[in-house]
Formats: structure tokens, sequence, C-alpha cells
């Protein structure tokens, strides 16, 4: 678990690189980057810059600090303010910017490119949106090959989070519910797909649970072995379309019902499959 307070020389050195490059500057002891130099910004968000802007100032952005050159300028590195931690910088003392932060520590630990970055949503802009462009105009290289952004939890009709204490807290959960029934309420949701919260899909998960924990005991009664093809095609194929957990938990569902009603066949090897689809869904019988 790396932290920021660990990694300032790092910082300062890809701050440093970024205003030899000419795209970022300083000013009264802050550093910025400079949106305008970088023609590709905006393309993991795809939003045109009165948007970008928009979503910015609702984030933490100070579009009228008068050191900027433009409102949507972010911080690499800020001057000290009372009351904050601070290290000394060639800029003067000072902290990191949220965003060098996070490049950062990323390239010190999983190199230049990463393969897979993940995120909520929410970060996709400015967060990550800045990530890209401060990393790939220190290194040269691509910053992330797969970007999986999960979409908003709701609840009770506004998007569950801490700031308005509108949590459900999987601590609690487990006091009424197995972790297989609460992995299985959010595997029927797929990640990319906002939905919201209710009682009830514990309860139909829990019963999917029982399911398959009678599934995988059911005892074989010979005949001949029941046929997968179809149920390792549509649970590999939905896994391999970009994590769809939804389909693939139907998939193993369908199965599952038939090994518990069937009276005559052999199927060892399907709970061979079924033990295999729960390992990698992350479900323990």
């Amino acid at each position: 678990m790396p932290k920021a307070s660990d990694h300032i020389d790092e910082i300062i050195k890809i701050t440093q690189d970024l205003i030899e490059k000419g795209l970022a500057y300083e000013k009264n002891g802050n550093v910025y980057f400079s949106v305008k130099k970088y023609k590709k910004f905006g393309q993991l968000s795809k939003m045109p810059k009165n948007e970008m802007l928009k979503i910015a100032n609702e984030r933490g952005n100070f579009p009228d600090d008068p050191n900027k050159k433009d409102p949507l300028d972010f911080v690499l590195w800020q001057a000290k303010k009372e009351g904050e931690p601070s290290w000394k910088s060639p800029f003067g003392f000072g902290r990191p910017g949220w965003h060098a932060e996070c490049s950062v520590m990323s390239m010190r630990y999983l190199g230049n490119t990463i393969d897979i970055h993940g995120g909520g949503h929410d970060l996709i802009f400015p967060h990550h949106e800045a990530e890209i462009a401060q990393s790939e105009n220190h290194t040269g290289k691509r910053f992330v090959k797969f970007w999986v952004h999960v979409a908003m939890l709701r609840y009770r009709g506004d998007k569950m989070s801490k700031s308005k204490g509108n949590l459900v807290l999987v601590s609690d959960l487990l006091d009424r519910h197995s972790p297989n029934a609460i992995r299985i309420m959010l595997l029927s949701n797929h990640y990319r797909k906002e939905w919201e919260y209710e009682e009830n899909m514990l309860k139909d998960a829990a019963r999917t649970d029982d399911m398959f924990l009678q599934a995988v005991k059911a005892e074989s009664n010979g005949g001949e072995k029941l046929d997968l093809k179809i149920y390792r095609e549509k649970f590999f194929g939905s896994m391999n379309n970009d994590i769809d957990t939804p389909q693939a938990i139907a998939s193993v569902r369908s199965l599952s019902q038939i090994i518990i009603k069937i009276k005559d066949a052999d199927i060892e090897e399907a709970k061979l499959f079924l033990r295999e689809a729960f390992s990698i869904l992350g479900l323990k019988y």
C-alpha cells in the first residue's frame, strides 16, 4: 500500500519534466498542466470543453484561480497552505496534486504501461483524464491498455456515498446473509451499468446460493454424461464479453437447475465445471 508521502522526489521529477517539455508552468509556487498544449486531452471522457469544465468544478477544480492560464488547467504541485503538510521543491514548499500522486505511484510499481486500470465511473473525468495526460507526456508510452470503470450504485433514489450517509455496509449484510449470496447479488448486475440496491435482491440471491449448493452436492445416478457444451460456451463467452457476469450467472443457474432435477445422468463432469465456474466468480462451496 504505497503512500504519496514516500514518493515526493518522483512526483517532483515528473513535474519538472513536464515543465521542461513546455506542457506545464509554474506560477507563485503552483505548477499546472496546460491542457491547451495537449491536443489529445479529453480522449477518455470524450466530452466537449464546457462539459469538462462543469464537471471539474463540481469535483474540486478552482476555475477562478488567478495563477491559471486556462480554467481547466489542473494542479501538478500546489504551494504550501496553512495547516497542510508540505515538502521542499524547486517550486517552493508545497505538496503534490491528486492526479500526480496516482500517476507516479502506479508507474513506480506497475510500469509505464498498465494492463488494467480500474475505478468508479466518476473518476473518468477529471482524474483519469489527467493521469493519461501527465503520464503519457512524461514517458512517451501508452498509459493504460484497458480501462474498467464501475457504474454508480444507488440506494433509495440517490447515489450511495459516504458523504450522503446512505451506505449499506457489507459488514452489516453479513449478519443476515452469506458471503456467496452477497457476491451473487453484486455479480447479477453488470459492473458498467448503474443499479439500485433493494433488500429483495439479496433474498433472490440467497435462493440462488441454495440452488448452487444443492447442485454441487447432488449425487450422480449413472447414465449418459450431461452435455456441457452450451453451458461452457455461454459462461466463458459471457465472461470474455466485457466480464458480463449477469449472463455468466444465468448460465450456471440453468445448469444447476438441470443437475438438481435430472435423475438418470452422469453429472460428475457437470459438477466439476460448476466448481470451476464458481471459483472464477469468487463463490465458495
